[in-house]
């Protein structure tokens, strides 16, 4: 239908007050059409306290919110794209038509693939490149679950209910792979529910779907204890010099990870502009989770500031820019296999381990507050940290039943005295 172009449109960003969660609230386009509103999800979190309301903008702190700037702007742009589109086709505009347009394709043809295609298309910028090809892994398996199961190709999304996502996790658990031969194990399967629960949720944020059918489904994780490195395997690893270079700079990227606690990705992108002096005036990394957002301050103890002081003049490091020399996630995991068995380490030697033994071995059972690691691992949670905190209570028992059964014998000797 063709009539007299809309006279007003306007987009401004804004906070959803009421959808909190973990200290952050979510970001909407607040989209307004002759005077009626639509409200369209932006896919990003922030803290109140780095919003500027006036601006409908975050404060530009950092790279990151700067980022998130430079994507609600695009964003923005990408939203007139669509007005001015529809005014030289002379359409009528109206929230409900400007939604459809802007989307693609009219709200009875919302489907599963094309939310999943939407959603692999739109949060490619956003999240890393090893997130978006565990989400092509989960849309692979929805697929096949629709062709082998269902028998068809597509479903709408109102059709998605409560039946449909338990037999997609009763077909998960029940896939036999070809490629390899274990099946996929619990926590697997779980993370596939997860990433699909993220996309109906996407699908619910836009409109495109009435009812939730993941309300009454619980993702059910089962908790292993995270491995570690105790106190005599990190000196032996430290102790350890290696004339082959690439070994000895995994081997120092890898300690300085058990001193700091960062993520592979967050020490590799480390400048030396995230090294500052603290209150204390010593040295301190302040930098920001690139999984999370979530800033992170972490004191420089002396085994970490020595292996920054090593690369400080490294060529590598200058050219790049960096703190430390950089190399591949997969290489880096391959390599340190190769220092396992060179240092006698019969433990499974990943870099997130060495997140692990910070958590345990540096800082926790030295007395560190569960409170102060938890900020500085970066978790938006303290009970994510309180898994560490069992592992501590529990190597705890074990020296205690140790002690009981040396003053046990000593007891038993003053007895026969």
């Amino acid at each position: 239908m063709k009539k007299t172009l809309t006279t007003t449109f306007a987009v401004y960003f804004h906070l959803k007050i009421a959808s909190e969660k973990d200290g952050k609230m979510p970001i909407y386009a607040r989209i307004t059409v002759n005077g009626k509103r639509i409200e369209l999800s932006a896919r990003n979190l922030i803290e109140p306290f780095h919003w500027d309301k006036k601006r409908g903008a975050a404060k530009p702190l950092n790279d990151s919110y700067k980022k998130l700037n430079n994507f609600l702007e695009q964003t923005r742009s990408s939203y007139f794209e669509c007005y001015r589109e529809m005014c030289l086709q002379k359409l009528e505009i109206t929230t409900e038509n400007f939604k459809k347009e802007y989307f693609g394709y009219n709200c009875d043809e919302y489907t599963l693939l094309k939310l999943i295609n939407y959603h692999n298309i739109d949060m490619k910028e956003l999240i890393s490149w090893g997130t978006m090809k565990n989400y092509h892994t989960t849309q692979k398996y929805l697929e096949k679950f629709l062709r082998e199961k269902m028998k068809r190709e597509d479903i709408p999304l109102d059709k998605i209910n409560y039946k449909f996502i338990v037999d997609f996790e009763y077909y998960l658990k029940t896939y036999i792979p070809t490629d390899h031969q274990k099946r996929i194990g619990n926590n697997g399967i779980m993370k596939h529910m997860e990433r699909f629960k993220k996309m109906i949720n996407m699908a619910l944020k836009n409109e495109w779907m009435e009812k939730n059918p993941f309300k009454a489904y619980k993702l059910k994780f089962i908790k292993f204890e995270r491995g570690y490195l105790t106190e005599s395997e990190l000196k032996n690893l430290e102790e350890k010099n290696f004339t082959i270079e690439r070994l000895q700079n995994v081997m120092d990227l890898f300690i300085f990870s058990c001193y700091t606690g960062l993520s592979y990705i967050d020490a590799i992108h480390l400048t030396p502009s995230n090294i500052v002096t603290g209150i204390d005036g010593e040295r301190w990394i302040n930098t920001q989770r690139r999984k999370t957002n979530i800033s992170v301050k972490v004191p420089v103890l002396p085994k970490a500031s020595e292996i920054i002081d090593k690369y400080s003049n490294d060529p590598r490091c200058q050219s790049d820019e960096s703190l430390l020399p950089r190399i591949s996630n997969q290489k880096l995991n391959s390599y340190l296999k190769e220092i396992a068995d060179l240092c006698n380490i019969k433990k499974n030697l990943t870099f997130h381990l060495a997140r692990h033994t910070f958590a345990t071995t540096i800082t926790l059972s030295n007395g560190v507050p569960i409170e102060s690691v938890s900020k500085m691992l970066g978790h938006s949670k303290i009970s994510t940290t309180q898994i560490y905190a069992k592992v501590i209570e529990r190597k705890l028992s074990e020296d205690m039943h140790k002690l009981k059964e040396k003053l046990s014998v000593k007891y038993n000797q003053m007895q026969k005295m």
